[in-house]
This record gives C-alpha cells, structure tokens and sequence, in this order.
C-alpha cells in the first residue's frame, strides 16, 4: 500500500466540485483509493463517502492506495489537489 500526505489549500476545503474532481480522476484507475482524516477514511470513489469527512481548508489528509497502477494514482491526485482542483485536458 501506497501512503502520501497533502494539505488542501482550497479556500472552502473539499466541498462538492473539488470531491466531484477527485471522485472523476479515481474512477479512472483500477487501484483501490482511500482518503483519511484523523481516525476517518472514505472511498476516493464515492463522493458521499468523502464529503462526510467535511475536509477544511489547511487540513492535512492522507491518501492510500494499493494495486496496479496505485502509484500513477497517488501521482495524479496529489497533483490536482496541489493544482487547487484544476484539472489539465
């Protein structure tokens, strides 16, 4: 299993449009993806899932992943997160 930490920088933390952003970009890949608040974690593909975490700005999260291409995974969110969810064509 894969571990990195980010900061979310988004001034309004991970509400509907950034959760939505990373529910899209983990659908993408075959690892299992799973996002951690302190002592909760949520399914990166389940926008429910995340949104219960209510993740403000300034807070460090954890993200986890594990299988094939959990590495390109990890690469490509943590990217968007430090893009401040601005997503590249």
């Amino acid at each position: 299993m894969l571990t990195k930490e980010v900061t979310i920088t988004n001034q309004l933390g991970l509400h509907a449009r950034p959760v939505s952003v990373l529910v899209e970009i983990a659908n993408q890949f075959e690892a299992e993806i799973i996002i951690i608040r302190g002592n909760q974690e949520a399914n990166l593909k389940s926008i429910i899932s995340i949104m219960s975490l209510a993740v403000g700005c300034g807070e460090k999260i954890k993200l986890q992943a594990k299988g094939k291409d959990a590495e390109e995974a990890l690469a490509k969110i943590e990217e968007v997160i430090t893009d401040d969810f601005e997503t590249k064509a």
